[in-house]
């Protein structure tokens, strides 16, 4: 489990400042690649829309941010820390030198993940950046939008921008901040 989190909570690779990549960057500059008699077949990190038509020209699982699988990482280390305690720590982010329990690496990618909806230092939502009037303008820069995947470095919201199944997951990770100053970032 360690070596899976190492990897994982590792910045050149899955941990992302908005949560857990699909892929690890570092395949941007080393794309995976098959050869075989046919041809070489190549997967590139790509943090957001393809780059290419192959697979319908949809790159979802090649570098984006995915709320539901990062909801389910965030909730299995709170279990395996049920199970391993305070005394199993892990290093976050890899290399860091920081070593923290896996229930705070938990509360670490929440707070990542809510980033993506929270005002940040600019007085803007990383998932609305994409669309200067919906970031700034003040008719309609409170109004969150649930978009499908999430680019894997900016944050930006990508995809259909109606996704309150999966990507309304985002209030479970918000509850525990309610009351909070950061809670009321939202409005």
């Amino acid at each position: 489990m360690k070596c899976l989190l190492r990897r994982m909570l590792d910045e050149t690779e899955f941990l992302s400042d908005f949560g857990i990549r699909a892929l690890s960057k570092f395949h941007e500059k080393n794309p995976f690649r098959l050869e075989l008699a046919e041809g070489t077949y190549e997967v590139s990190y790509w943090p957001a829309e393809s780059e290419n038509h192959l697979f319908g020209g949809n790159s979802n699982w090649r570098g984006p941010l995915w709320m539901p699988l990062n909801f389910l990482i965030i909730e299995s280390l709170q279990k395996f820390h049920h199970y391993y305690g305070d005394d199993f720590k892990v290093e976050c982010p890899a290399r860091s030198g920081k070593f923290i329990t896996i229930n705070e690496v938990a509360t670490e990618l929440s707070r990542r993940l809510t980033k993506l909806f929270l005002k940040g230092e600019d007085g803007q939502r990383p998932v609305l950046k994409y669309n200067p009037k919906l970031a700034t303008d003040p008719h309609f820069k409170d109004y969150v939008l649930f978009h499908e995947y999430f680019h894997g470095d900016t944050g930006r919201g990508v995809g259909a921008s109606h996704q309150t199944g999966w990507t309304g997951l985002v209030a479970k990770l918000l509850a525990p901040r309610r009351g909070t100053h950061q809670a009321d970032d939202l409005r």
